[in-house]
């Protein structure tokens, strides 16, 4: 306990001066409190992040986005395509400090049906030598009943206009995965901006067997009868979530599938983390700890996937993309690869909250330099370059 109490407390301290720096926009936040909070154990550090958006410490960014910046997102209208990913914000409690930071949505979860506590500690490793994190967290959610709560509360808020998506995933026991997801299309769906369907993390047993031609027909048929039935809100969008380890063929049964009318998706997420060590420098016992693997090492498979989907898709399938972004040309990148808007968050745990701006006005810039009128105007126009080789 008293060791627990000293973690705590040294973070504590260690989190009021990134506070006090990142007002300063003083340099020093990275250079020195950044990786003063790596000392800390990471999942630590991840619970005071998400205390210091929940607390709303960090103060409302001043930034003002750039007009090609802007872009339509499924029937709204983002300042900016730089969202936050899954993962940063399980369960809901730091959206308003995260829109705060300037992101042009927000995404929570994985949430599911009940509270579960996911895999044993520790689950979270940092490969600084990588710039890259292990995770193996397995779907920790409070559950639907608390997260729900939360964003009711905060749809209420006359001052918040923020854009909102749930990534939705099924509990670690259930007899039945898919009315996990059906439940979560029905309670979420009238709150939600978009959700994701999310059966690409590799830290739960026998989800990503979800994403096989068979079972992911039955399952989005499911979800888009669930989504019909909506009383309010019955067009939020509908997100797949990918995993980067598919193979082509993989990619093709896929494409087959989300092209049906009954199974179709209006979105999808490429990508999610992969169970890849290739190219990593870090020590073998870190490298070889079981979980998904986020950070700078995806950057390449997972814009190359996103290159794939596009092309497969005919660029008629909305794509967010996300692994490796720890800069505004790393998103421009995932863009002239096919994706119209772009998810960070590894990149945060080694840059710190000034990164979201540092990107977009990188990204506003890499836009302007090739003679683009907006973000929209960039999407796909490489995307056969970015295909593997």
């Amino acid at each position: 306990r008293l060791r627990s109490l000293g973690i705590v407390t040294a973070g504590a301290a260690v989190l009021v001066a990134g506070v006090t720096a990142y007002r300063n926009q003083d340099e020093f936040c990275r250079t020195f409190v950044m990786p003063a909070i790596r000392m800390l154990p990471p999942e630590t550090s991840h619970q005071l992040a998400v205390i210091a958006c929940k607390y709303r410490v960090f103060p409302r960014s001043q930034y003002e986005d750039d007009v090609n910046l802007q872009t339509h997102f499924f029937g709204k209208l983002l300042s900016n395509p730089i969202g936050i990913a899954a993962g940063f914000d399980k369960n809901a409690e730091a959206v308003s400090g995260l829109n705060d930071l300037g992101f042009g949505f927000i995404e929570v979860g994985t949430v599911t049906p009940s509270a579960q506590h996911g895999n044993p500690r520790p689950r979270v490793f940092r490969l600084p030598q990588d710039e890259a994190i292990i995770n193996r967290y397995g779907f920790n959610s409070d559950g639907h009943k608390a997260v729900i709560q939360r964003l009711r509360t905060i749809r209420k808020k006359e001052n918040f206009n923020g854009i909102i998506g749930v990534n939705l995933g099924r509990n670690r026991d259930t007899l039945s995965p898919i009315a996990d997801y059906m439940q979560g299309v029905r309670l979420f769906g009238p709150v939600a901006d978009y959700l994701v369907i999310n059966v690409s993390s590799p830290n739960t047993a026998g989800l990503r067997e979800m994403q096989s031609k068979e079972k992911l027909t039955e399952l989005l048929e499911r979800v888009n009868e669930a989504k019909s039935r909506l009383e309010h809100n019955k067009k939020v969008p509908i997100l797949l979530k990918l995993s980067p380890d598919l193979t082509l063929n993989e990619m093709n049964d896929i494409v087959s599938v989300i092209k049906r009318p009954k199974s179709h998706v209006d979105g999808l997420i490429v990508s999610n983390t992969t169970v890849s060590r290739e190219n990593i420098k870090a020590p073998k016992n870190v490298a070889n700890e079981a979980g998904g693997l986020s950070g700078k090492p995806l950057k390449v498979r997972s814009t190359q996937m996103i290159a794939q989907m596009y092309v497969l898709t005919d660029g008629k399938i909305p794509i967010i993309g996300v692994g490796g972004v720890s800069s505004g040309y790393d998103a421009f990148e995932k863009i002239e690869a096919g994706a119209s808007y772009v998810q960070i968050y590894t990149a945060l745990v080694y840059e710190g909250p000034g990164l979201v701006e540092q990107v977009k006005e990188e990204l506003s810039s890499m836009i302007s330099a090739v003679g683009h009128k907006s973000v929209g105007d960039a999407v796909g126009t490489k995307a056969r370059f970015y295909l593997p080789k």
